[in-house]
């Protein structure tokens, strides 16, 4: 097993599209590292270079403490597992996983001994005999995986490897990776555009934009402390809301302006971004996660200062939980950040509707509130997790210093 450090790394065409550029990034031995960001971010460019399938205009590649730049692919010691399995639709399981050993000239009682392993491993014996066709979606993957895993390699690579499957299939094959990965203790560089996976799977998450790193974080870190608007908006499903606000200072608290509404700044918020009284007087983008949203009427000791108020457009039960879309007399965010996570998602920008003004929030009730479509709503915002950004940069407001993601801290 090796780690993999990017050293300045970037990958520039011909025509002069940097689609990777000076990526700093190093992932250490046994880590589970995501690449995250939506298509055309350059992470799937990212992990191509580390395969060698894509050559590196600038930098320094290495795994361990070898750099790889000018190494051909099948001397890097790594194994790569795609989205469209690449089986060979002839070749039985058994062979598929063993195809590697045989080309590398091991003895035979050493390939079956290591693909009944494999194979055991993955929960594949029965079907060793089988032909790729005569397998589900899942049990191909695994497959896939299984002649990644016999050849032990340094590291792993996966490019959207469930991107394949179905909903359901998805969620069961993102947790067996996750715990194969964990016993195997394999470096992983997983590539995805499903922030879900990336916060499942990850130990690590980096997210990616326009070909450069915005964060690098523990999931947890990513969701409760994004770098800026971009990491924001793209990490937590459903999205954040994120809405114009102006701060002001009123009876010694700070509070938010936002249209009809205003809503107070928790002291907890503020004593954990002193820099929120440096824009005292001025406009913010505040982001607002929807299960940071309840309905009033199930919390009538919520204090009057955190409210939101608007009509229900839309009303969508999911069982453990109500998503209510609440337009409100408010502007939505409009930044080069947030027209880039409209476009990705296909949503319209800020959430906003074509017709009207106004703003579509998004709130993750508790399934036991009533609200129906036209209801008009008083929603309870949680303020000690609100989120708030910059208007200009589009950095996270925290702290006085400087962290080392590019954002303020």
């Amino acid at each position: 097993m090796a780690g993999v450090t990017f050293d300045d790394v970037s990958k520039i065409y011909p025509d002069g599209t940097r689609a990777v550029s000076s990526l700093d990034l190093s992932i250490v031995d046994g880590e589970f590292m995501v690449l995250v960001g939506p298509s055309g971010c350059g992470k799937t460019t990212a992990l191509r270079m580390v395969a060698g399938l894509e050559d590196i205009s600038e930098g320094v590649l290495r795994i361990g403490d070898r750099v790889v730049n000018h190494v051909a692919p099948r001397d890097r010691d790594i194994a790569m597992v795609f989205q469209s399995y690449a089986l060979y639709p002839h070749l039985t399981v058994y062979d598929n996983i063993a195809f590697s050993l045989r080309l590398r000239g091991a003895p035979k009682s050493e390939i079956d001994k290591r693909v009944h392993e494999t194979a055991a491993t993955l929960g594949l014996e029965e079907f060793l005999k089988r032909k790729p066709r005569a397998l589900s979606g899942g049990q191909r993957q695994r497959v896939a995986m299984g002649r990644a895993i016999v050849r032990e390699p340094a590291a792993f690579l996966m490019d959207e490897p469930l991107s394949n499957l179905d909903a359901k299939l998805r969620v069961q094959t993102r947790a067996e990776i996750s715990a194969l990965q964990d016993r195997l203790g394999t470096t992983t560089v997983y590539v995805t555009h499903d922030q879900v996976e990336a916060m499942t799977m990850g130990d690590r998450v980096a997210v990616m934009r326009k070909g450069e790193l915005q964060q690098v974080a523990p999931p947890q870190e990513l969701y409760d402390r994004p770098v800026n608007l971009f990491v924001g908006g793209f990490i937590g499903s459903p999205a954040m809301n994120m809405l114009e606000a102006t701060l002001e200072e009123s009876g010694g608290k700070v509070v938010a302006n936002l249209g009809d509404d205003q809503i107070e700044v928790g002291n907890e918020s503020v004593q954990s971004r002193p820099a929120l009284r440096d824009y005292v007087g001025r406009k913010v983008i505040l982001g607002i996660r929807p299960e940071d949203l309840e309905d009033a009427a199930l919390e009538p000791d919520a204090a009057p200062g955190n409210r939101l108020h608007g009509v229900v457009r839309l009303r969508e039960s999911l069982g453990s939980l109500v998503m209510a879309h609440i337009m409100m007399n408010a502007v939505p965010a409009r930044t080069e950040m947030t027209r880039e996570l409209a476009a990705d998602s296909g949503t319209p920008e800020g959430g906003r509707v074509l017709e009207g003004d106004g703003v579509l929030v998004t709130a993750a009730f508790n399934a036991r509130s009533r609200v129906k479509e036209r209801d008009t709503v008083e929603a309870v915002v949680d303020t000690r997790n609100l989120h708030f950004f910059d208007e200009d940069t589009g950095l996270g407001i925290y702290g006085h210093e400087k962290n080392g993601s590019g954002g303020t801290s």
